[in-house]
């Protein structure tokens, strides 16, 4: 006779569930309210809105620390997405995982772009 002390755990395949739901609404939610603060203070500069005026909004570093966790959330929103395609649609193991590392690459990439242009301001 057998005894099941538990479930037993899967670590492979898409079974994240409502963590990663819950994640891309949050992440989305978060997305949308800094378009908003982006889009008001759009509204509110005064005069045209060349370089100098974007420039001006991202200069404090309240609106770049908001900024960057925006990307940070972005590019989460991105993995879990692309994540999710990869695994529900790539079957052959080897080029799933070389998408899987190829995507994490690229988005480990952006994120430090994004520092780069933040900071450069």
């Amino acid at each position: 006779m057998s005894v099941n002390y538990g479930s037993k755990r899967v670590v492979v395949g898409a079974h994240y569930g409502i963590r990663d739901w819950l994640a891309q609404r949050i992440t989305a939610a978060l997305m949308a309210a800094f378009t908003l603060v982006v889009l008001l203070q759009v509204i509110f500069t005064q005069g045209p809105l060349g370089y100098e005026g974007w420039a001006g909004i991202f200069a404090s570093q309240w609106m770049k620390f908001l900024t960057f966790i925006v990307i940070i959330a972005l590019l989460y929103h991105a993995w879990i997405g692309m994540r999710d395609i990869w695994m529900d649609y790539i079957k052959p193991l080897g080029l799933r995982l070389f998408l899987h590392v190829a995507s994490l690459i690229w988005l480990i990439g952006c994120a430090g772009w994004a520092i780069q242009v933040l900071w450069r301001l």
